[in-house]
């Protein structure tokens, strides 16, 4: 196996995720590349990630490399892309990991075609042919030099502020408190950002 983590971190990573597949996988690698080059899993905000994607890898991510959304280094942008981006804070060291398009290409759309139809029902033949492709989809992942898997790009980008406290204001709407960075004003008053949108479909 090409993967260099220990099997108690990609048995970790599954078990946050819940179950195995090829998603989980790629994210398992990114996490490897991010730990080798980047250092230990980070208790603070030391280590940050940039995902541009909220598929089943972000999972692995988070529960290995200690990056997370409570901690605010973990940062979602909803770009539909199979990239994350690594920085280090402490000397501005950065790089955007690409999924690239590798593998079987005849299995890859086989195995999409069948994820499509599990929609309106898969006979149990096509089921255990699912379940084969995605196993061997996610053993090629696994078994594949990082280099194979992924664009790595250097980065020369600062990396995202840190996570900030900040003020909350009661949304004149609902009553609820929320974070004033996320609040609306219209005619004088104070909205969350659903309320805001009701009002907006009033008017």
């Amino acid at each position: 196996m090409s993967c260099q983590l220990t099997q108690a971190q990609i048995d970790h990573a599954i078990a946050f995720h819940g179950h195995w597949c090829p998603g989980l996988a790629s994210g398992i690698r990114a996490a490897e590349w991010a730990l080798g080059e980047m250092g230990p899993p980070s208790e603070d905000e030391e280590l940050v990630a940039v995902v541009e994607t909220d598929y089943c890898g972000v999972d692995a991510i988070q529960c290995l490399t200690g990056c997370t959304f409570g901690k605010g280094n973990l940062i979602y942008r909803d770009y539909g892309k199979m990239a994350f981006s690594f920085y280090r804070r402490s000397d501005g060291k950065a790089a955007r990991l690409v999924l690239k398009g590798w593998g079987n290409t005849a299995e890859q759309e086989e195995m999409t075609a069948l994820h499509r139809k599990k929609e309106t029902g898969l006979t149990p033949g096509e089921t255990d042919r699912l379940q084969t492709l995605r196993a061997r989809s996610a053993d090629k992942t696994m078994n594949a030099a990082l280099g194979d898997l992924f664009d790595i790009q250097a980065l020369n980008d600062p990396p995202p502020q840190k996570a900030r406290i900040l003020a909350s204001r009661v949304c004149d709407g609902c009553g609820e408190k929320v974070m004033e960075s996320r609040t609306r004003l219209l005619g004088n008053k104070c909205y969350c950002l659903p309320c805001f949108d009701k009002q907006a479909d009033v008017a």
